[in-house]
């Protein structure tokens, strides 16, 4: 359950800003709009977000994050995220770097009903056809190490 949230976390991200738009700005509104997606539980555009060659610190690529989110999002009725953006570094226009903390809750099945956790996210990202795409991504429970 916990990998389900991790990767659910790992994919807080969307479809970019227009062209017009910096490219900071541009990952704010990726972030935005990965939160809805997320909110709504509609894991497709999460995968949209995903690049075809993901993959993660712990070896997941997408198809493994697909099979987590696909479990995660039947047991779980409601998805509540809150995020604090620590850094955006952005390099050439064509790679990002992302920290961020997020806080994760859920309704569902479980014992109590909820869930809640929340962890540190370092985002490597691409920009390809006009869009940005999530490559790798690396993560720990808040105050342990991220790997």
């Amino acid at each position: 359950m916990r990998l389900l949230k991790i990767a659910l976390g790992c994919l807080f991200l969307g479809a970019c800003g227009g062209p017009e738009d910096a490219p900071e700005e541009q990952l704010r509104q990726w972030l935005a709009t990965a939160q809805a997606a997320a909110e709504s539980r509609d894991r497709s555009a999460l995968m949209e977000m995903l690049s075809p060659g993901y993959t993660d610190a712990r070896g997941n690529d997408r198809e493994a994050v697909d099979k987590m989110l696909r479990y995660y999002f039947l047991r779980q009725e409601k998805v509540v995220l809150v995020s604090k953006i620590g850094n955006i570094a952005v390099r050439d226009g064509t790679a990002a770097e992302i920290t961020l903390t997020v806080a994760m809750g859920g309704s569902g099945n479980g014992a109590l009903g909820f869930s809640a956790d929340a962890y540190h996210f370092e985002l490597e990202l691409e920009h390809n056809d006009d869009e940005w795409l999530l490559m790798a991504a690396r993560w720990g429970e808040l105050g342990q190490k991220i790997r």
